[in-house]
């Protein structure tokens, strides 16, 4: 046991957790915010099987005839989108999770005649019903244009779809909804209550005593990290169980999941820190938490796709430290990567983290 000229250290920590810990289950509100509010949304997005999708976001191959007339059918049609991708790993997994409807490749055999082949997934099985008509309309269309001497013939062979893991819709949501939970109620509980032990002079009254600034605010801290974790594990399990949430390698991936938790909790006490002591009033410590906390909850994943933005937009939401954490989950959860796979995801949040506790260090006060 670690003691300062006959003071105990350790048991003062552990007093100020336990206080800490107590308080957050004294106030309902923090069980409604971090518990019973994500469930209700999983259950409301997690409904949506994303059916009756008109939209159909499909690859080319690179090895295909773009200046093709079928190539300029697909592009002149307006339920198609072609997207582009930077290596083959990436296409295939948006293909494995149903965001891309089809692969297509058009092989010019002679000057007039183009042979089309297409893959699939049965996880994109919603929309690739509906996109092979599509297809032979624009090849009807196209042969009834060409009615010169050497009209274009288009070959469209039947379609390869590879059976692999359905990508529910859940499979989305509930990362989201896990970072939605830990960022609104840790930065609301991290900066009310830093703010108010400090109004109180609480916080002066600790640094009267024996006890280190460090363990204050490793006890405090510690006690809203355990709650938070707490509460993921309940969304997890709940998930998992009551709506087949997949949790690729069992338990492995529920403690890597647990570990990215911890990582950014670390990363929004610090937020929270900031703006305890940052405001004159405790009437503007939710004017700073929205400020800095819906962009994320908007752009960051959390209840759709960030490509549905603009190409400009997608680069921002890249450097939010949400946007990180959210994608993170979904490799561990779907995907089954290791933890050090998502080594991106992890430099971006360990930078926020320096740079946030950087800033908390110097604006901290304790009266």
């Amino acid at each position: 046991m670690i003691k300062t000229n006959g003071y105990s250290q350790s048991r003062a920590l552990f007093a100020i957790t336990k206080a800490s810990f107590r308080a957050i289950f004294a106030n309902p509100s923090a069980i409604i915010f971090s518990v019973l509010f994500p469930i209700i949304f999983i259950l409301i997005f997690g409904a949506f099987d994303g059916g009756g999708s008109t939209s159909y976001r499909i690859a080319l191959t690179p090895d295909s005839d773009t200046t093709s007339d079928f190539y300029r059918g697909l592009t002149q049609t307006p339920v198609i989108k072609l997207v582009a991708f930077d290596d083959t790993l990436q296409l295939n997994q948006e293909l494995q999770k149903g965001k891309l409807t089809a692969v297509v490749q058009i092989l010019a055999d002679t000057d007039s005649t183009h042979r089309v082949i297409v893959r699939s997934t049965t996880a994109s099985a919603n929309t690739f019903g509906s996109f092979m008509p599509v297809l032979d309309y624009i090849r009807l269309r196209i042969e009834q244009a060409n009615l010169s001497e050497t009209p274009s013939v288009i070959h469209i062979d039947p379609p390869l779809v590879t059976e692999v893991r359905p990508y529910r819709q859940i499979d989305f949501i509930l990362p989201g909804q896990l970072g939605f939970s830990i960022l609104f109620s840790t930065l609301f509980g991290i900066a009310f209550t830093f703010f108010g032990l400090r109004e109180q002079l609480v916080l002066k009254r600790f640094y009267a005593t024996p006890i280190h600034r460090l363990n204050i605010l490793l006890g405090i801290g510690a006690s809203r990290l355990s709650f938070q974790l707490l509460s993921v594990t309940v969304l997890l399990l709940f998930g998992h169980f009551a709506m087949d949430f997949t949790l690729h390698q069992g338990a492995i991936t529920f403690f890597e999941i647990i570990f990215m938790t911890v990582l950014m909790l670390f990363l929004l006490m610090g937020v929270g820190l900031i703006f305890s002591s940052v405001v004159k009033t405790d009437t503007s410590i939710p004017l700073l938490i929205n400020l800095f906390g819906f962009p994320q909850m908007m752009l960051s994943g959390t209840f759709f796709p960030i490509d549905v933005f603009p190409g400009w937009m997608q680069k921002v939401c890249q450097v939010l430290p949400l946007t990180q954490f959210n994608d993170a989950i979904r490799k561990l959860a779907f995907e089954g990567v290791p933890i050090w796979s998502c080594w991106s995801e992890l430099l971006i949040l360990l930078g926020w983290t320096g740079i946030i506790y950087f800033i908390a260090a110097r604006t901290i006060k304790w009266e």
